[in-house]
């Protein structure tokens, strides 16, 4: 084989490897594409495995008369407790629960005293807009007040504080206040046809 044959050779066996390795490489826009089409996916999957709200209890919006037939005549608790949480607004979010047992049937936002009074005597009278003081109530049954509703709240405890209820939030500070109607409304149903007599305010 001459020089000239044996370069031509290795020119074409050279070529030959190039092409072969560029076959195995994807090009930049190929790259990119397929980053971009990996990280939409990887988002799809994120949201697809982000765990579902959990469904509202079975009497939020009142009792439907199947599940006043499911409670029976077992007693039922109402009850309100301050969480460690703050609403959008920046009050402190409280929680105005109705209770069968260990079975949550509603679970209402309510807001009880302002965000700067949290921690005021709440025993004081004639009222410092401190929430309501922990204790067990007697419920009145609900009243229209204007354009509003309106529970009122008579303490079986020894305190100096009056005219408490659980009305809407336009404002109230020393009461319980529910910030939705619909909340209201939901309540005002259960107050009506299940006899609860009763809230305990829990701390």
């Amino acid at each position: 084989m001459t020089l000239r044959a044996t370069r031509c050779r290795w020119f074409w066996l050279v070529l030959a490897g190039l092409l072969l390795q560029g076959c195995g490489r994807r090009s930049l826009p190929e790259q990119v594409l397929t980053s971009n089409t990996n990280a939409v996916a990887s988002g799809l999957t994120t949201i697809s495995e982000s765990k579902p709200e959990a469904p509202l209890p079975s009497g939020q919006s009142g009792p439907s008369p199947e599940l006043a037939a499911e409670l029976g005549q077992a007693p039922l608790l109402l009850s309100a407790r301050r969480t460690e949480q703050k609403r959008q607004d920046g009050e402190r979010l409280w929680k105005l629960e109705l209770r069968q047992g260990d079975r949550l049937l509603a679970s209402w936002e309510a807001v009880s005293g302002s965000a700067s009074s949290q921690f005021l005597d709440r025993q004081w009278s004639p009222g410092n807009g401190a929430p309501l003081p922990a204790g067990t109530y007697s419920l009145g049954l609900p009243e229209a007040w204007g354009s509003d509703i309106w529970f009122s709240l008579t303490p079986r405890f020894k305190t100096t504080r009056i005219g408490l209820g659980i009305h809407g939030c336009n404002p109230g500070t020393g009461c319980v206040c529910l910030p939705e109607r619909a909340s209201l409304e939901a309540l005002a149903k259960w107050v009506s046809t299940s006899q609860i007599q009763t809230l305990r305010v829990l701390n």
